[in-house]
């Protein structure tokens, strides 16, 4: 029976003092009820992918000119047809089912974690490994990951649009059931998981909710590419079979060889090699932790010209920790680093006992007053929570103050949750026979709150003076890069009302905390300039902290000379929320391009300036980890998740997750979708200049010529199509980056594939390989020996395969830079040339290809116009791209 037709009222009543399942239990359940995932209803098996090489035209094509040669007594060709048959389904099989593994391997990288309570520990555990009778531990921004029924909660409210299609977040009280994939948007709550995988209410419509397979605009373009190539090339086709016939030739026999060239010409290989190339290289880009969401986002990432980067744990390393707290007392220097409990406090040089001042009540505020789980055992620790409030819990444990002795003494009554308007958050507790309340955020925000201050341990009035002396130490904190919050505390009473509990609050002092820069981050961000991508950091710290950090990271923040501020806002060199909120979009637009630091924002105002940058025609990248950032990820061209820190909801958000939250991983994904893209442009050009190369030798033969002296027969071009084109095209496709990709600036949104210059230089190379593979026919004298003739014209265009690939692993960069060392295009061409001279020198398969064994000097011949050739596309690269030439 169904969670929503049982409800929730079987819950047992000491549900609220359970300590969680344990290992055994879990493991136990998991062997009797699997885990929590959705089955498949339409997987793709190894049969549904053969089964759709039938489908390829080229089969079809190839079992026409089978049947002919049956047909007209060719027996020999039917079965060598029949051969190439069986090689384009097994290749085609072989390539489209690595695709799909390599993309099926991309779903499971991003394994979803959530927060549960076992044996009394908060754990963060693999979502598919949840049971029935797990504990679940939920806050906004989180995905409920089974059916549960609440048992404690604080202002929850959940988005279930996914099941119910309502818009508006729902209200759940005590014993309401939440359902597995809708979204905590408010507050935060515990409850028992009673359902998981297909048992749960979305299990029984999985198969109503199964994904559709992904189609993106660059697949789209190369598809309709591939289809118009098709066209001109079965147009050439039947022109070949108009003018074999007009001059005589049988009608049969000129069939098989348009059929042929039909078979040669249509590119039926690209959208195969598209797939292979995503697919290869979104697992490039896994290895270097950027999980790719949305396909789309790999043809994106290409023509990113803006990156919108909040800074903690993006840019920073998120690992928070205090270093200097400020009382009345003074200025205490911390020491020790991240969430170890080694440490002392320092007052003066002098080491000091912190619990005989303002200092042990603050650390005491600051560790009540706090969502976090800092489990330190020996020398490892268990941490569930933000990286601010495990810094707080970690400074305190260095005092042998610890959350869960103080529990005892301090039960939490009540919690006013932070939030990004209020930017602070409160906590009561009871104490004696009365209540005291807690209070952290923002040091502004805070100081306004308070009526007195804690001096001495005495409770004395807030002055003006006072206050100032707090800003401006809090000013000379943040201009030394260190985040800055405030503790205050109220004596709340036995009956406190929550609209008193954050006004006339005693002011206990300053905490401040560094966040190391992540290594390499600052390269990454001069490597970006150089790319001509524009960096913008984004930070709830106040404006002096961000224009610390952003000097240390090398953000330029100055103000350019070509813009009117008459208001003065961008004097320092940077922005705050509040600045923005009295611009007006006009206003806004008008400096948009020219901002590089966003101090004090919300979240909410992210989306602001995704629109106004891309109103100046940017792509915009723009991270975000909360709940609230969830707009401006949908509406970015980038959205980019944190994998560590970032919730549910900015991960089904955005199009691209770091698995490490790193800046540096951002601007690696750039690169490789630039690489990408290249790739795709390069394997493109090559396998239509080689296509239409046999197109335009055919047509030359039999119009010059006529068809008793045409230049190769029909499984002589089937040879060179089947062998000669797939290994090297997928070469391309996978070929490494390059540093030159990121030494140029951004693809323009919206260039086609091969357009402009580039698509002059793939008609130049067909030409030109046609017309030298046509000249050495010529010169190896047809007329004296035919069967010769045709044997080094077919050695010629081998002989391109073997050169021509090296010149297209760069379209505007010289061979000599991009080299001779991919190793499967090595492979690719040395496989091409190892069967060439096995059907061209063993005597039975010679006689099948109407081929005969070249001395050495023979082939001079086609090896001297093959590299002729690649001095020719070297020499038309130069020309068309003469900036980039080198």
């Amino acid at each position: 029976m169904k969670l929503s037709e049982q409800g929730c009222m079987q819950l047992p009543g000491d549900i609220a003092d359970s300590e969680g399942l344990g290992g055994a239990e879990v493991s136990a359940k998991l062997q009797k009820e699997g885990y929590n995932e959705l089955e498949e209803t339409e997987k793709t098996t190894p049969l549904k992918i053969f089964i759709g090489q039938l489908g390829n035209v080229i089969v079809w094509v190839l079992a026409a000119a089978a049947l002919i040669s049956l047909y007209i007594d060719e027996v020999v060709n039917f079965w060598v047809i029949f051969g190439l048959i069986i090689f384009v389904i097994l290749l085609g099989f072989v390539q489209e089912y690595r695709a799909e593994k390599a993309m099926e391997s991309l779903k499971g990288i991003v394994r979803p974690k959530t927060t549960v309570l076992r044996e009394g520990t908060l754990r963060q555990v693999a979502t598919r490994e949840i049971v029935t009778g797990d504990i679940l531990v939920l806050e906004a921004g989180d995905s409920i990951p089974a059916d549960a029924c609440v048992f404690e909660l604080q202002e929850l409210k959940v988005d279930e649009s996914a099941l119910t299609g309502e818009s508006l977040p729902v209200e759940k009280n005590l014993q309401e059931p939440l359902y597995a994939a809708t979204q905590v948007v408010r507050g935060k709550c515990r409850a028992v998981v009673m359902a998981t995988g297909m048992d749960t209410e979305l299990g029984s419509i999985a198969s109503l909710i199964q994904p559709e397979k992904e189609i993106t605009p660059l697949q789209r373009e190369i598809s309709a590419f591939s289809k118009k190539l098709a066209v001109v090339a079965l147009l050439a086709s039947g022109m070949a079979l108009g003018l074999g016939i007009f001059a005589g030739a049988p009608v049969e026999e000129m069939l098989i060889i348009a059929l042929a060239l039909a078979v040669a010409a249509v590119p039926e290989g690209l959208p195969l090699t598209l797939t292979i190339t995503l697919a290869y290289g979104m697992r490039r880009m896994a290895a270097k932790n950027a999980i790719i969401r949305k396909m789309l986002a790999v043809e994106t990432l290409g023509s990113t010209s803006v990156i919108c980067t909040d800074k903690t744990g993006t840019l920073t390393r998120n690992e928070m920790t205090v270093e200097k707290i400020w009382t009345m007392e003074g200025l205490f220097e911390v020491t020790g680093s991240g969430y170890g409990s080694e440490g002392e406090f320092m007052l003066d040089g002098k080491s000091i006992n912190p619990r005989d001042s303002t200092l042990g009540l603050l650390l005491k505020g600051a560790t009540l007053c706090n969502n976090a789980s800092l489990n330190q055992k020996e020398h490892s620790e268990d941490v569930v929570g933000d990286p601010t409030e495990l810094a707080l819990l970690a400074a305190a444990s260095k005092a042998g103050i610890r959350k869960e002795e103080l529990a005892g003494d301090y039960e939490r009554l009540h919690e006013i949750l932070f939030n990004s308007d209020r930017k602070m958050m409160t906590t009561v507790h009871r104490q004696n026979q009365g209540s005291i309340s807690f209070t952290k955020g923002a040091v502004e925000v805070v100081l306004e709150r308070c009526g007195h201050i804690l001096k001495d341990n005495e409770r004395v009035q807030l002055d003006q003076n006072t206050r100032n002396t707090i800003l401006e130490e809090n000013s000379r904190l943040a201009s030394g890069a260190y985040r800055v919050i405030a503790i205050a505390r109220k004596d709340a009473g036995e009956k406190w009302d929550e609209t008193d509990l954050e006004e006339g609050m005693t002011f206990l002092g300053l905490m401040a905390m560094t966040d190391p820069i992540r290594e390499g981050v600052t390269d990454a961000i001069g490597l970006c300039h150089q790319a001509g991508i524009k960096v913008v950091m984004i930070t709830g710290d106040n404006v002096k902290t961000a224009l610390a950090i952003s000097g240390k990271l090398g953000i330029p923040v100055e103000q350019p000379d070509n813009i009117s501020d008459p208001d003065g806002i961008l004097a320092d060199g940077a922005i705050t929320g509040d600045e923005l909120a009295g611009l007006s979009d006009e206003t806004f637009a008008e400096i948009a391009d020219h901002i590089h630091v966003y101090a004090r924002v919300m979240p909410e105002q992210k989306l602001r300036i995704v629109k106004a940058l891309q109103a100046e025609g940017h792509v915009v990248a723009m991270t975000g980890d909360g709940v609230n950032d969830a707009p401006a990820l949908k509406k970015a061209d980038i959205g980019v998740s944190m994998g560590l820190k970032g919730t549910d909801v900015a991960r089904q958000s955005s199009d691209m997750v770091l698995q490490d939250d790193n800046f540096a991983t951002i601007v690696e994904a750039i690169k490789r979708g630039r690489t990408i893209y290249d790739n795709i442009e390069k394997f493109t050009s090559y396998l239509v200049s080689r296509n239409f190369n046999e197109i335009i030798l055919i047509m030359l033969g039999i119009s010059l010529l006529g068809y008793e002296l045409v230049p190769l027969l029909a499984l002589q071009i089937l040879f060179i199509n089947m062998f000669g084109e797939i290994m090297p095209s997928i070469a391309l496709g996978l070929d490494p980056a390059r540093e030159e990709v990121m030494h140029r600036r951004p693809r323009p949104v919206g260039e086609g594939i091969l357009a402009g210059r580039k698509l002059v230089l793939v008609g130049s190379v067909a030409g030109v390989m046609g017309l030298a593979c046509f000249t050495s026919f010529l010169l190896a004298d047809p007329i004296a020996d035919l069967e010769r003739a045709r044997t080094i014209a077919f050695a010629t265009v081998v002989s391109m395969i073997l050169f021509v690939p090296f010149a297209f692993r760069s379209l505007e960069v010289s061979v000599l830079q991009t080299g001779f060392r991919n190793k499967l295009i090595v492979a690719g061409v040395l496989s091409t040339l190892l069967l060439t001279l096995v059907v061209m020198y063993v005597p039975f398969l010679a006689a099948v290809f109407d081929l005969q064994p070249l001395g050495l000097r023979d082939w001079l011949l086609p090896l001297g116009f093959a590299a002729v050739t690649l001095g020719f596309v070297e020499i038309v690269k130069g020309l068309l791209f003469r900036k980039n030439y080198r």
